[in-house]
C-alpha cells in the first residue's frame, strides 16, 4: 500500500485518442515531478530488456467539464501541484507550442480536458470528488 495517490482525471466527452493521448502526457508530468516512482528496468525470459514502469498504481477517472474545473480549483486551493493539458494543446505540434498556448489561459478559462496528481491518498480522493472510474 502507498502513502500516496497517483489519479489522473480526463475529461469525457473527448475522442478516444484523445483521452489516451491526455493521458500520456499527463502521466510523463508526474514522472517528472516524482522520479523515484520509476522502478526497474523489466526482462523477459531470454533477457530482453524493457524500460522501467511506475512502481505505484494510476488510477483513471473521468468527468465533464464543470467537474474538472472544480477538481482543478482544489488542486490550487490545496497548493497540489499537478500535471494539465488544455484543449488548444491538440492543436500545437511541439512543446514550446504547447507552453505558449498553455500560457494564454487561467483557471478560470482554461478549456481543461485533462489533469493528473499525485499526493497524500485522502487528500487525492477529496479533490477528485465527482470524477469516476474511467470506463
Amino acid at each position: 500500500m502507498f502513502d500516496t495517490k497517483i489519479a489522473i482525471v480526463v475529461r469525457e466527452d473527448l475522442a478516444t485518442w484523445q483521452k489516451l493521448n491526455v493521458t500520456a502526457f499527463l502521466t510523463s508530468g508526474i514522472i517528472a515531478q516524482s522520479p523515484a516512482i520509476i522502478g526497474e528496468a523489466y526482462r523477459d525470459m531470454v533477457d530482453n530488456v524493457y524500460n522501467p514502469l511506475s512502481i505505484q498504481p494510476i488510477v483513471v477517472l473521468g468527468s465533464d467539464q464543470e467537474t474538472l474545473r472544480v477538481i482543478h480549483k482544489r488542486s490550487l486551493e490545496r497548493e497540489v501541484i499537478t500535471s494539465a493539458y488544455i484543449e488548444e494543446m491538440f492543436a500545437t505540434g511541439h512543446d514550446a507550442a504547447n507552453r505558449e498556448v498553455f500560457s494564454r489561459f487561467g483557471p478560470d478559462d482554461a478549456k481543461l480536458v485533462g489533469i493528473a496528481l499525485r499526493a497524500e491518498r485522502k487528500l487525492v480522493d477529496k479533490i477528485t470528488k465527482g470524477a469516476k472510474m474511467h470506463p
